[in-house]
């Protein structure tokens, strides 16, 4: 079902200069409402935004309740197949010319988010990175930096990977898209996208408000879904690692970096969620297998530098475990 008014006084055929994908499944529809009267509140004419609703199949479609807002937004609803194929129904939907994920229990915080819109209409940029905040309200003094490349990013950043946390410009795209079935599909997805752009910038603007619920994907933590977070994640850092032989040098050695911290950031979810060294050493089997273990040499961070000291080592990691499974 799409649902969408064409105003009288909009030339039809000019480009909104921002779609904004808003994914869906299961919320209170007060959730959905609050994050898109945000959208709406920007100071994008109607003719500037697209707003896409992708309802993946909630139990109960939201659409009679919608309605005060339907001539805000097209509507579609898929049989449930997940965040990544309602995010590349999105994509494929969208006319604008940058795109702007939104998890629909979540809102964009306006004075702060305009700030990204200045940069967009001023700059063109091929991405504009911002803050995630879990405050409602932003009251820092914003400022940003760039452009840089993709490339040259990933070279000196650790990489959020939140498809929330920017917006891009779409013909940057090509041909990527979300991997269908897996969780943590950003971690796949932002990394090949920044290596695309070509005009990065970076502002500390807190610019998206993330609502922490207790029964989120994230906040999941039953054993079967443990497992499923694991083993996804596990897959992503070799698919990166194939991806990375096909790179020219420069673009390898910057995502070589996102995959070292990646493998990190596994590893120490294997600590937290199953407290086990038996499944760790399991694990570093596999990584050193693929050569992904031991983790590279290289100061990124401080965090990264004690992390791979103490995991290449008996002692390191009864530490790790102990220290990580004391302070969740």
């Amino acid at each position: 079902m799409s649902i969408k008014q064409v105003y009288p006084q909009d030339d039809i055929s000019s480009q909104p200069l921002v779609s904004f994908i808003v994914t869906t499944y299961n919320l209170p529809v007060e959730y959905l409402l609050e994050c898109i009267r945000s959208i709406v509140a920007l100071s994008l004419r109607p003719q500037d935004r697209e707003i896409i609703v992708i309802d993946d199949g909630s139990d109960v479609s939201p659409i009679n309740d919608i309605l005060d807002i339907r001539n805000d937004i097209i509507y579609v609803r898929q049989k449930n197949q997940g965040l990544s194929a309602a995010r590349n129904i999105g994509i494929r939907i969208a006319t604008g010319s940058y795109i702007q994920f939104i998890d629909s229990d979540d809102t964009l915080i306006r004075t702060p988010y305009e700030h990204c819109l200045d940069i967009v209409r001023y700059h063109k940029p091929d991405i504009v990175l911002f803050n995630c905040t879990t405050k409602p309200k932003a009251e820092t003094p914003m400022n940003f930096e760039g452009p840089v490349s993709g490339t040259e990013y990933m070279h000196n950043n650790n990489l959020r990977a939140s498809a929330c946390g920017y917006i891009f410009n779409k013909n940057i795209l090509l041909n990527l898209h979300f991997t269908i079935g897996i969780l943590h599909e950003d971690e796949e997805f932002t990394p090949q996208l920044m290596l695309r752009a070509e005009h990065v910038f970076e502002t500390n603007a807190d610019a998206y408000y993330y609502r922490q619920r207790e029964h989120s994907i994230t906040h999941d933590r039953n054993i079967r879904h443990k497992i499923r977070r694991i083993n996804d994640i596990e897959h992503i850092l070799y698919h990166l690692q194939e991806v990375s032989f096909t790179l020219s040098a420069i673009d390898r050695i910057a995502l070589e970096r996102r995959i070292a911290q990646l493998a990190m950031d596994y590893l120490y979810n294997i600590i937290d969620l199953t407290h086990s060294s038996n499944k760790l050493n399991k694990s570093i089997e596999r990584l050193t297998k693929h050569g992904l273990f031991p983790l590279p040499d290289k100061k990124y961070t401080k965090k990264y530098t004690v992390f791979r000291r103490l995991i290449q080592s008996n002692i390191g990691k009864k530490l790790l475990i102990l220290s990580i499974c004391k302070f969740k």
